[in-house]
């Protein structure tokens, strides 16, 4: 029995390991190509990057909840890993912090509600999504 329960514990560990590597490729490619034909002081590649993120994880959970419940491997490579490491929240709270010590209030708070706002609204749009299917 020790040797089944360690054998699913490196395999979660890898499908986590795997999924986040994958995410965090993603989201430097996703949020730097956005940034390149938006340019300028707003961090328009890390809200996009939260945007989707937060829809893709709606969905997926729902998905896996309702049709895959077995899949385990699955929830750990594709939400605790791949969108764990996707999702941004920690850079955008770290520029939101740094536009409001360079006196920019209002894009920090611009980058907040924004950030907020359009996540939640696109993690609801993903839940829908998934109920659908």
């Amino acid at each position: 029995m020790a040797t089944a329960l360690s054998l699913s514990t490196f395999s979660n560990v890898i499908a986590v390991a795997m999924g986040g590597a994958l995410g965090a490729v993603a989201r430097y490619g996703l949020s730097g190509w956005v940034q390149h034909f938006f340019p300028g002081v707003f961090p328009w590649g890390i809200l996009v990057v939260n945007s989707l993120g937060s829809l893709a994880l709606g969905f997926l959970a729902v998905l896996l909840e309702r049709f895959f419940t077995d899949m385990e491997f699955a929830r750990l490579l594709l939400i605790t890993g791949f969108l764990g490491a996707f999702t941004t929240f920690s850079t955008f709270s770290y520029q939101s912090v740094m536009l409001a010590q360079q006196g920019k209030f209002l894009l920090a708070g611009g980058n907040i509600m924004s950030n907020v706002m359009i996540c939640l609204i696109f993690a609801g749009v993903g839940v829908w999504l998934g109920q659908r299917v």
